[in-house]
């Protein structure tokens, strides 16, 4: 006997307790489901004769198109306007029917039945079941490189698979025929539909793929089944997305027409948006001049959208002073988080001295107090003693290309300087570079933000699970830490479940692989004529109901 789940609504976590309900049957809707800046949904749409265009600034180049390894909130937003998964979150991150028509749950909580709807490719071909299995053994094949592979590790044998001990054919995933996808998890996870509305699970054209591994790349070999379509991408230059005349809800598609520009000066992109060729500047599409930001929210301009993101400075554990955890506690105490929220990003941003964001925060104190710079002088004085020196080499801090990472940045180094006397030289890099390199573990301490996938702290806390996961990045690992992980899979005594995550993350920042910045917020500004655009609590942003109006 299976439960009808035709939409299950989003889960909320209040410090660790998961509360999640259900809705009966019937199709998803095809208006926009209570977004930000959004009009009532249940209300007939304005009536525009204004060009459907919408243009925007992207801060940096995609590193791809390709929904099986996107890793970047700029590569997020491209494919989640490109690609449709089984489900698609709504404005309050609930998900919702997209190209399942429909989803049934097993008794034991462990097996989803999803009907694929009636739907197309951007060239014609359908969408099937096949696709969706085809994509998620990609994903999970580890020679593709997924970084992403451990979001699909809920899945029966996913992590086997991923690790090479078991073949594909004993993934828990199975088409069952052309219409049917048949999806067995490891335990029963609430969250499950939630993540099947993120960019890892969502399909691939199995006939495209296979005929050109680079078909991701340029624009006259993409293939995609969502809401847009990509038809120009003049590298490092623009990108130019048109309505999906295949897609399967294309009558709730406004937009015939969306324009990126990709310029990396904050300045300049406001500067457009000031003369009318940009009708959105800021996040969570691009970034905004850090000393503009008090003019606009003074005139009222500026709209400030709380979410489940981290501003963190990665450290690299394996080599150099860093590999010192003493040297890593003394530079992350040394920070005065509450200058910086004040006087840099002053929208909002809350400091925070753990791992999580104040969604799914456990410890609300912290775990250390911010610019305490007498414990971190005494932790320098024990790591430098620890390492044999009596002066640390000079450290380098890199920072992706934008005018608020660099004030940040410029900000730490100096407080670094005063309160430790330590020589930090800044290096920025444009944003693909950036990350590449932190995945090679080439760099020292790196600026990352991490947005949530969805909202419980295993989204954040799984990165760091193993010392090879794709977005782990430090090279710290603890076999205790890994196990709490694991426990807490199979627990669903909430209260039990939290337990665990409090004693992992006290294990995480007692060793501080990452220096904990600030809870942080999406501040932009954007044309009157702009309605729609659907901004969620996870800082993801949905171009599907977006539209411009008289």
């Amino acid at each position: 006997m299976r439960k009808n789940i035709s939409m299950l609504a989003g889960i909320t976590l209040l410090v660790g307790t998961i509360l999640a309900g259900c809705t009966g049957g019937g199709q998803a809707p095809t208006t926009q489901p209570g977004a930000v800046q959004s009009p009532d949904a249940s209300a007939p749409a304005p009536a525009s004769n204004v060009e459907q265009v919408f243009r925007a600034n992207l801060t940096s180049e995609p590193s791809t198109a390709d929904p099986g390894l996107a890793k970047d909130a700029t590569s997020g937003t491209l494919v989640r306007a490109t690609f449709d998964g089984l489900t698609r979150l709504d404005g309050d991150s609930k998900p919702m029917n997209s190209v399942a028509s429909d989803v049934k749950l097993s008794d034991d909580n462990l097996v989803y039945t999803f009907t694929i709807r009636d739907s197309k490719w951007s060239n014609g071909d359908p969408v099937t079941a096949h696709d969706f299995e085809f994509a998620w053994k990609r994903a999970l094949d580890a020679n593709f490189g997924a970084e992403y592979a451990y979001q699909l590790y809920y899945i029966k044998n996913a992590e086997k698979v991923n690790k090479g001990e078991v073949s594909a054919d004993q993934l828990g995933v199975k088409a069952l025929d052309d219409k049917t996808l048949e999806v067995t998890l490891e335990n029963p996870t609430p969250f499950f539909l939630q993540l099947t509305a993120f960019y890892t699970y969502y399909p691939v054209n199995k006939k495209v793929v296979e005929a050109n591994p680079n078909w991701a790349m340029e624009a006259a070999t993409h293939v995609s089944n969502g809401p847009f379509k990509l038809t120009a991408w003049e590298h490092k230059s623009k990108i130019i997305l048109e309505k999906n005349e295949h897609y399967w809800d294309k009558d709730a598609v406004k937009l015939e027409k969306i324009d990126f520009a990709m310029i990396e000066d904050d300045n300049t992109a406001l500067s457009m948006f000031d003369n009318g060729e940009l009708d959105w500047a800021g996040q969570p599409l691009g970034g905004l001049p850090v000393d503009a930001v008090p003019a606009l929210k003074d005139s009222g301009k500026l709209v400030v959208h709380p979410k489940a993101t981290m501003y963190w400075y990665k450290m690299n554990t394996t080599k150099g002073p860093l590999a010192n955890v003493k040297i890593r506690k003394a530079l992350s105490l040394a920070v005065n988080r509450q200058e910086i929220v004040d006087n840099i990003t002053q929208v909002g941003q809350v400091p925070t001295m753990g791992m999580l964001p104040q969604s799914m925060i456990i410890k609300k104190e912290g775990y250390f107090k911010d610019n305490d710079v007498e414990t971190a002088k005494q932790l320098l004085a024990e790591g430098m003693k620890e390492l044999g020196v009596t002066q640390l080499p000079t450290i380098t801090l890199s920072y992706n290309t934008t005018d608020r990472h660099k004030k940040i940045a410029e900000a730490i180094q100096d407080q670094w300087r005063k309160a430790l006397g330590i020589d930090v030289k800044l290096m920025n890099k444009e944003f693909k570079v950036h990350l590449d390199d932190m995945h090679q573990l080439n760099y020292e301490v790196a600026r990352i933000g991490w947005n949530a996938d969805f909202n419980d702290p295993i989204n954040y806390m799984e990165m760091f699970r193993d010392q090879n996961t794709g977005n782990n990045d430090t090279g710290w690992e603890n076999e205790r830490y890994k196990e709490l992980l694991k426990l807490s899979a199979t627990e669903n005594d909430p209260a039990k479940r939290t337990q665990l995550f409090a004693e992992a993350e006290e294990i995480f920042m007692n060793e501080m692989p990452l220096i904990p910045l600030f809870t942080d917020v999406d501040i932009w500004v954007q044309s009157d004529k702009v309605k729609g655009v659907q901004v969620d609590g996870l800082g993801f942003i949905d171009l599907k109901w977006a539209e411009k109006v008289e």
